[in-house]
């Protein structure tokens, strides 16, 4: 009998909670019975029952290049031949921080982790090494991964599933974590100016990717950097999603800021686990073993990893045209739904930067998590379903990104709006 979906993801319900190992893949935001996926290939994935569909979520965002890039699946075989695991050290890892070093003037040394979320918490808990100090600043909407004290009023599936604060951190630490609106610089003044001389770093997505598409407003991070440096407070830029989204590099690079720590993840690792974090020399040398910040992975600088994120990284070393190509792509198709849904007097403001996009059902802009939180999310669920049911496959929550790859062609973009315009018609 031919797998279903359906019937996967009720006998999945048995042994795993939910259904599922991440949240926000039940589709239960919007009302939806999750996709059991097969294999993918390019910008398409093919679900169990063997239907193909135009995929923009993209694993939530690694596959840069698309799926099964050749060059990337011939480097992991390659890797994975000689063995998958040493636990000591490889001339890979070294390569591997050479190419981020490289790519991001704030980086001077690096340590390989095995997730975002690793990379971030390992990254604060430097911060506050380095500092002496305990408390963090983070924005509201802005998720940095699952780590206790980064939980608080957080975005990705925290505010998909309605969960103010997650159950089970303690207060003590919620209470080392001050939350503020994002893009709100007169909010950051104030707050540093009470609790600067404990605050050992201000956290911040270079890009929000976490409650949708919200770009920095003009001066936002501008602000941080100058009010940081000011009061010997490390600024810690999370691009674990823009890192090489954007550009060869970070949003930092655009931007011309330089922050103390960058958080990378997603792209660096071609599709496999890795994340990454580094920055000026002499706080990255507080860390074991050179200094007394602790921090270890018995899995970190896994050679088959580090090898598809070689692979993915020098391909996208010289693909200019590929990010403008796909620049391009995302921006008709951004352009083409919006036009559509004003033709349908549906209102809607689309966040795009680069090939990162969402689609908020409110009629106003959408520049931190409040504004967010106005969108229509049944609306969305409706809108995510039609495009599901013709075989669009984008991100199945109002508050997470969809992206566009290297993959994509201009057909499929026509297909897509395609979709859409009938799409309209039955929300």
């Amino acid at each position: 009998m031919k797998s279903s979906s359906r019937g996967l993801f009720e006998e999945a319900k048995k042994y795993m909670p939910g259904g599922v190992n991440s949240p926000v893949r039940a589709f239960g935001a919007v009302d939806a019975t999750p996709l059991f996926i097969s294999e993918a290939r390019g910008a398409k994935i093919y679900d169990v029952e063997g239907r193909e569909y135009i995929d923009y979520l993209l694993s939530w965002g690694p596959m840069i290049l698309g799926h099964s890039h050749p060059a990337v699946i011939e480097a992991i075989n390659q890797a994975a031949r000689r063995g998958t695991s040493y636990g000591a050290p490889t001339e890979l890892e070294i390569e591997m921080a050479r190419l981020l070093v490289d790519a991001f003037p704030s980086l001077e040394m690096v340590r390989m982790v095995n997730s975002g979320t690793e990379a971030v918490m390992s990254a604060i808990r430097l911060a506050r090494g380095y500092t002496g100090r305990e408390k963090i600043i983070k924005f509201e909407g802005c998720y940095h991964g699952h780590a206790d004290s980064l939980l608080v009023k957080a975005g990705s599936g925290v505010a998909t599933l309605g969960i103010p604060d997650s159950p089970g951190v303690p207060r003590r630490l919620a209470e080392l974590t001050i939350t503020l609106p994002f893009n709100d610089t007169g909010a950051v003044r104030s707050a540093v100016e009470q609790y600067g001389d404990d605050l050992a770093c201000i956290i911040v997505e270079a890009v929000a990717g976490n409650m949708g598409v919200v770009p920095p407003m003009p001066g936002f991070l501008e602000t941080l950097r100058e009010i940081t440096s000011q009061h010997d407070t490390l600024l810690i830029f999370d691009e674990v999603i823009t890192g090489f989204r954007l550009t060869y590099g970070g949003f930092q690079n655009l931007a011309g800021i330089k922050p103390d720590l960058t958080c990378l993840g997603k792209i660096i690792g071609g599709g496999l686990p890795v994340g990454a974090f580094g920055g000026k020399k002499d706080i990255m040398e507080k860390l074991a073993p050179s200094g007394p910040v602790y921090q270890a992975g018995t899995l970190s600088g896994n050679p088959v990893a580090i090898s598809a994120g070689i692979a993915t990284l020098k391909i996208l070393r010289k693909g200019a045209t590929g990010y403008d190509e796909t620049n391009r792509r995302t921006s008709l198709l951004c352009e083409g739904m919006k036009e559509l849904f004003t033709k349908g007097d549906i209102p809607v403001c689309i966040n795009r930067i680069g090939s990162m996009f969402t689609v908020f059902f409110t009629p106003h802009p959408v520049f931190d998590f409040s504004s967010a939180l106005r969108s229509d999310t049944k609306r969305f669920g409706s809108f995510f379903r039609e495009m599901l049911a013709n075989q669009i496959y984008m991100a199945p929550s109002q508050f997470e990104t969809s992206f566009v790859s290297f993959a994509h062609t201009d057909e499929d973009i026509e297909k897509t709006l395609a979709v859409c315009k009938r799409a309209l018609y039955r929300i």
